[in-house]
């Protein structure tokens, strides 16, 4: 796909989840180039809403265009949250984490009463699979490494939100929950990028200037 085609399906599905949003909620931002195109659509609507963003890149650009940005503190539930994906598959499951900040973004998928998912189609696939993000200590790395099998780290990444390394996790992923469980039972994993489709309630899907709406949750 061309990158202007995706942009502009990135867009459609961005603008497609602002009109999701109500009045007086409570909403958490995501991170990555579609949630870039979510943000200008839902100060457009100029709502009375607070938000919680998922890294500071995002939290700088909601402020710049007018929304309320609050630490995530102090706050136990969150009425919506709107991320993209790397990857959709069938079933519901997601893979996430392309610009390191999906540790923090599975805490705001989980604490969000609806979760939505945005995504161009060309990040939908049959099944997730490899590369798998993940969000590591730097203590005990080698012995991490050793637990994980193929792993690599991305040196030309900057660290996670809150420090860690980031790496992809290279292992097929034959059984979903069975990675999911693999990766979270792992010491040295912080966090990783395999959402099930528990934590998800719509994927907006965007095909051209059409936008099917999957409800999940």
């Amino acid at each position: 796909m061309a990158a202007s085609a995706s942009e502009e399906e990135k867009r459609a599905a961005a603008q497609a989840a602002a009109e999701l949003v109500q009045d007086g909620q409570m909403v958490g931002l995501g991170t990555g180039s579609t949630v870039a195109h979510l943000l200008p659509a839902l100060a457009a609507r100029s709502l009375a809403i607070r938000c919680v963003a998922t890294s500071p890149q995002t939290a700088e650009v909601a402020r710049s265009l007018g929304l309320d940005v609050l630490p995530f503190s102090g706050i136990e539930r969150l009425d919506i949250a709107i991320d993209g994906a790397d990857q959709v598959d069938d079933d519901g499951w997601l893979i996430k984490g392309g610009g390191g900040a999906h540790t923090r973004e599975k805490v705001v998928a989980a604490a969000a009463r609806r979760f939505v998912v945005i995504v161009s189609s060309d990040k939908v696939v049959h099944r997730i699979g490899p590369p798998v993000p993940l969000e590591l200590l730097r203590f005990g790395l080698e012995a991490t490494f050793r637990e994980l099998g193929a792993v690599r780290v991305r040196s030309d990444s900057p660290p996670s939100p809150d420090g860690g390394l980031i790496a992809d996790w290279l292992e097929p992923v034959a059984d979903r929950a069975a990675a999911s469980a693999r990766l979270d039972a792992c010491p040295g994993v912080v966090g990783h990028g395999i959402f099930a489709p528990e934590l998800v309630s719509d994927v907006l899907i965007a095909s051209g200037e059409a936008v099917e709406h999957r409800v999940l949750g």
